[in-house]
């Protein structure tokens, strides 16, 4: 099965950007066809004026800008000789192909469920570096196996510790200010007590962390070999040390300045940590100082810095496509049509079950979980009022349909493949198993509690 399914997507699966782009003309032929400006003369302007909005949003762009510098910070901070010695340290135990398997998606799911930052990278990093392992000790560990499986925290995020739909839920008036109507005793917020930290969500994400190790140890695949370029860049050279100014080769300065950040860090953000609060601003600033404190010097820092770009490059353009995606999906009213085409075919026992159909199906064209819930959140909370159905599970039901299809969708993996140098072609048999184990447990989940 899994041959087949690798000569499909290999066959089928076009580059990441090939496929951004593809997606953003159906986009706009949706909009121009269906799309719903509030009576404007001419979709086709409209649409052009929603995408070009969506382009250029100085909020996504901000927030593109966030993601690029957490791949990179986080791959600078990893090629330090400490981490990677860390990293070497963890990859020991994956001495075999099911030890690796076991190792990588355990791993990554509980590091994704406490923040979905640290998964994204930490995932991906982790599988180059057992990648190496296995070329360099002959271990035939299938790389693009476990590049897909360093991926994996992507599919439990929104309902971890950094899930955007329960956090915002559970600020205070928040419900009330996104719906038009609520009825009397409507919750203004939901605690994370009732959503993230419910004994349905830990039971899911248990089952989920114990279920994926095993299928996929069982499973019989190829075991492709890919040629795997080395992870850590190459030391200062003396003539190159002869040739820097004294204080670009000297450590001080980087324990000075290094050090420096993590102090402020910790007086800016000591609250935010106590309560588990953590923001791609705190995790680029915390990578930022930690990893300049951790190489022995400016030169080697802004070696890995050089490196690290590099991976970075071909994601750069694509933030802006699928930001000019979510721009027309908002502006049309596409992404609510779909939402209320579901709803408006449910009942009570159903909402939860065509609430996470609806929400994967809007991730797959706005893969933000912030910027979904912006969209769907309010049809979501008024029709689970109408047809009173528990409000945490509805939220809960938007979360698990929102990160399950990262599996298909490879906007997210963008960073892993950098890091990896693997194609998506390479790890999509392997992440479309896992959207469907995941899809089977979520949705009983949902019908179960």
């Amino acid at each position: 099965m899994i041959s087949k399914l690798e000569s499909f997507f290999a066959k089928v699966l076009p580059s990441p950007f090939t496929l951004s782009i593809g997606l953003t003309l159906l986009t706009l032929l949706l909009s121009i066809c269906f799309g719903d400006y509030n009576n404007a003369n001419s979709t086709f302007f409209s649409t052009m004026n929603a995408w070009q909005s969506g382009l250029w949003n100085q909020d996504l762009l901000v927030f593109g800008y966030q993601m690029m510098l957490i791949l990179v910070l986080g791959h600078v901070l990893v090629l330090s000789k400490p981490m990677n010695a860390l990293l070497e340290l963890v990859s020991n135990s994956a001495t075999s192909n099911t030890k690796a398997i076991i190792l990588i998606s355990a791993s990554t799911m509980l590091m994704g469920f406490f923040n979905w930052g640290l998964g994204l990278i930490f995932g991906a990093i982790l599988a180059r570096k057992i990648g190496e392992k296995s070329e360099r000790e002959n271990l035939g560990i299938n790389y693009p196996l476990i590049g897909a499986l360093g991926y994996s925290g992507m599919m439990i995020w929104h309902g971890g510790i950094s899930g955007s739909a329960p956090l915002k839920a559970s600020e205070t008036g928040h419900l009330h200010s996104i719906m038009k109507e609520y009825p009397e005793g409507f919750p203004s917020e939901v605690s994370t007590v009732e959503t993230i930290f419910s004994s349905s969500n830990l039971i899911i994400f248990s089952i989920l962390l114990i279920s994926v190790p095993i299928i996929f140890s069982r499973l019989k695949h190829s075991g492709r070999s890919k040629t795997i370029p080395k992870l850590l860049s190459k030391s200062v050279s003396n003539s190159e040390e002869k040739m820097s100014h004294p204080f670009e080769i000297t450590p001080l300065l980087n324990w000075i300045f290094g050090g420096l950040l993590l102090i402020c860090f910790s007086v800016v953000y000591l609250e935010d940590l106590l309560e588990l609060d953590i923001t791609p601003n705190m995790l680029n600033f915390f990578m930022l100082g930690l990893g300049i404190v951790l190489h022995k010097s400016i030169k080697n820092y802004l070696l890995s810095l050089s490196e690290a770009i590099k991976g970075a490059s071909g994601i750069l353009i694509q933030f802006p496509l699928y930001f000019g995606i979510i721009g027309v999906m908002r502006d049309s009213g596409l992404a609510l049509d779909f939402a209320q085409f579901f709803i408006s075919i449910s009942n009570e026992t159903t909402l939860p079950i065509f609430t996470f159909i609806s929400s994967g199906i809007v991730n797959i064209f706005v893969p933000s979980g912030g910027g979904q819930w912006a969209i769907q959140g309010p049809i979501a909370m008024e029709s689970a009022a109408q047809l009173g159905v528990p409000i945490p599970k509805i939220i809960m039901a938007l979360s698990y349909g929102d990160q399950v299809t990262n599996m298909l969708q490879p906007f997210w993996a963008l960073p892993l493949l950098a890091i990896t140098k693997l194609k998506a072609s390479d790890i999509f048999p392997f992440t479309f198993i896992l959207f469907i184990i995941g899809s089977f447990i979520f949705i009983a989940g949902l019908l179960i509690f």
